[in-house]
């Protein structure tokens, strides 16, 4: 008797997993849906994988999952289906607060204010419904509800919005060739402050501390230009925030930049950039090309995230003494950020974006204030 030919079953045989096309459709959409459950996702996977016929050590490699959570879920899909993928309801208490209790809070919170407030606590709430404070706040947290946050917009009121958003996001997503497209603009007025006290530093259990005043020591204003395709920020500071000074800057951009490229710059309407004496310089270097963003739109300007790293990494918590002292702070700052600059990219479309613009018109028209 030949033994080699011989092969022995290892283990009991998997029954094979065949799906219909709605629980493969299903299986699918809960595997890639980003608001699904981690672990429903991977549920769906394991059942996937084995309706092409994986082992289940294979399956576990693919889903890094154990061996015993692959088999219990695939015997699980096997019994129930697509209902035995879900959570089965947990033992505890019972729930004490019905659905007309919980939309009343909801309605009472969207629809109405207390008579003694501009907005609803918890505290008033509780009292309003004769609920718990702890109700009201699991509520409100299970609804994504917080009266106590208000948010402020402003939409732009330029005839040429359409026009100059899908101008400065073509920049963005399909800048020109042989051109560079920097994002210009000025952070004005920032302030060297200094506390009246000594700063508490940070401890083992405890947060740094600052005392609430502080003294002034001047200000110095930050003309910055960022190249949307390096991340490279250009920066220099002067004292005074004036149309003589952006020319300054205008002309080191020129002679920072290689004669072959033209320059696309980005900027906002403030009054600087429009004296006639920038607009005479514009039109003896005609290699430089100008794009306004819309009034009340400098979130199209990219250079203004930069800002926003600025004040937050070195400005924000800094303490200065002197107007010398800031500005040797921002230079710092500049020249750590250059040796590994990273660009931010530009997500959006601009049919994205005013298709966001006028859904939040229609609300704000269909709001009744």
């Amino acid at each position: 008797m030949d033994f080699g030919e011989r092969t022995m079953p290892r283990g009991r045989v998997l029954q094979p997993v065949m799906l219909s096309v709605q629980e493969s459709n299903q299986l699918g959409e809960w595997a890639r849906r980003g608001k699904t459950s981690q672990a429903l996702a991977a549920r769906s996977r394991i059942v996937l994988c084995a309706s092409r016929g994986m082992r289940n050590r294979d399956i576990a490699r693919e889903v890094r999952k154990s061996l015993q959570t692959v088999g219990k879920w695939r015997a699980r899909f096997l019994k129930l289906r697509l209902d035995g993928l879900l959570d089965e309801p947990r033992p505890g208490q019972p729930r004490k607060i019905g659905d007309a209790e919980v939309e009343r809070v909801i309605a009472l919170t969207l629809k109405a204010k207390p008579k003694n407030a501009t907005h609803w606590s918890t505290r008033l709430l509780a009292k309003e419904t004769g609920l718990n404070q702890t109700a009201i706040s699991r509520i409100w947290r299970a609804f994504g509800l917080q009266p106590h946050r208000q948010e402020s917009f402003k939409l732009s009121t330029d005839p040429l919005f359409i026009d100059k958003v899908r101008d400065i996001v073509g920049l963005y997503l399909s800048p020109p060739e042989r051109a560079v497209v920097l994002c210009v603009d000025e952070k004005s007025q920032i302030q060297a402050l200094s506390r009246s006290q000594p700063v508490l530093p940070l401890a083992f259990g405890v947060a740094e501390r600052r005392s609430h005043d502080y003294l002034r020591h001047g200000t110095t204003s930050l003309f910055a230009a960022l190249d949307i395709a390096t991340g490279k920020v250009l920066g220099e500071l002067h004292r005074h925030h004036r149309g003589a000074e952006f020319l300054k800057f205008l002309r080191t951009i020129d002679a920072s930049v290689p004669a072959r490229l033209d320059v696309h710059l980005i900027l906002d309407n403030y009054g600087t950039h429009k004296t006639p004496t920038v607009k005479r310089w514009f039109a003896r270097h005609p290699r430089f090309h100008v794009h306004f963003t819309p009034t009340s739109a400098s979130w199209l300007n990219l250079v203004e995230r930069w800002f926003a790293l600025l004040t937050e990494r070195q400005i924000k918590r800094g303490s200065h003494r002197s107007t010398i002292a800031l500005e040797q702070a921002i230079r710092e700052y500049l020249a750590i950020y250059n040796e590994t600059p990273k660009p931010f990219v530009w997500t959006k479309s601009a049919d994205e974006i005013l298709q966001s613009v006028a859904r939040f018109c229609k609300r704000i028209s269909d709001s009744g204030h």
